[in-house]
């Protein structure tokens, strides 16, 4: 274990390194001016030559790609990510001060999205070619090609405007204070960003699930527990739901990656202050040290959540411990 999380380190310290130069270079090229987006167009062009030259220096706009993000890295090994231009604060700070808010949405939704898709799967597979099993197929086809800004808008105007049980965007009561918002209020506007999440990645785990339990009830093992007196069910539960479980596991880490994309845009529809919120104002703005910081950090998560996948690997099923103990030798 020790000589694999090593391995799985090293791994990660590449993969960061990669992403940071390839983010970098992407804002960098980027067409955006980070004066003129940040200073405004009226403000811009009544802007001396002088002092447009003085905020290009500050913003490093005119410094060569390579020297900035050797800057930028030699920061990095320091312990320093930089200062946010647009917000003016340390990237540190804006990621831990954003970074509660997202991993909150993801971690309900990420929860929801799994069990619920786990359940219709196997309900689906139980009840193959029956009205239950083709109005879970219909839901999932359905919502798999959905847009997720388009889900959250269709929420955001039936939940939100209509009928008024959830507010319109934020994470908390407008012109409450930090110290007045209990936690009722948080997760009241917690749900709708939430639920748009949670309906969006319920659909690929779902299908998975229900393809990989058809496979085990029509197994030879299946059918002699059946023939032995067990139920559909009860063979399933008692002998099948580790080999539903391997796949599970593998497509719900996997879609930590699809979730986070998606908190992006639904953090943009609700108004929601998370890290999407905060990765496309840095974008559009041309801040590079935010937005690189913010893409370290989104790979970080991913690469855990895969690596907690491998792990759960061998707790679920003894064999894949086994034969990665006996490749090693």
């Amino acid at each position: 274990m020790p000589q694999y999380l090593l391995k799985q380190i090293a791994r990660l310290l590449l993969l960061l390194v990669v992403i940071s130069m390839v983010a970098f270079a992407l804002v960098g090229l980027s067409p955006v001016d980070p004066v003129q987006a940040n200073v405004g167009q009226a403000a811009y062009i009544s802007m001396s030559e002088e002092k447009r030259a003085a905020l290009a220096e500050y913003w490093g706009a005119n410094t060569p790609l390579w020297e900035r993000y050797l800057h930028w890295a030699s920061g990095v090994v320091q312990g320093d990510f930089g200062t946010s231009l647009r917000f003016n604060a340390p990237v540190a700070h804006v990621i831990a001060l954003r970074a509660g808010n997202t991993l909150l949405l993801m971690a309900v939704a990420w929860a929801v999205s799994g069990l619920l898709g786990f359940a219709l799967g196997v309900i689906a597979a139980l009840r193959r070619g029956t009205w239950v099993d083709k109005a879970v197929k219909g839901y999932c086809f359905v919502l798999a090609g959905t847009p997720t800004f388009w889900l959250g808008l269709v929420f955001l105007m039936v939940f939100a405007v209509g009928l008024g049980w959830f507010p319109v965007g934020f994470s908390v009561p407008i012109g409450k204070s930090a110290a007045d918002v209990t936690l009722l209020d948080a997760v009241h506007h917690l749900v709708l960003p939430a639920l748009t999440l949670s309906v969006l990645g319920v659909a690929n785990i779902a299908l998975h699930t229900r393809e990989k339990a058809i496979d085990v009830l029509e197994s030879d093992y299946i059918r002699f527990a059946c023939a032995r007196g067990l139920t559909t069910w009860q063979a399933l539960r008692r002998h099948g739901m580790r080999n539903l479980l391997l796949p599970a596991i593998t497509l719900q880490f996997a879609s930590i990656s699809e979730i986070f994309g998606g908190s992006v845009l639904v953090e943009q529809v609700f108004s929601y202050p998370g890290l999407g919120q905060a990765v496309v104002t840095a974008g559009l703005g041309g801040d590079a040290a935010l937005f690189v910081g913010i893409v370290v950090v989104s790979a970080a998560l991913v690469f855990a959540g895969n690596l907690c996948a491998n792990i759960l690997y061998g707790v679920v099923d003894p064999r894949i411990r086994r034969g990665e103990a006996a490749h090693a030798r």
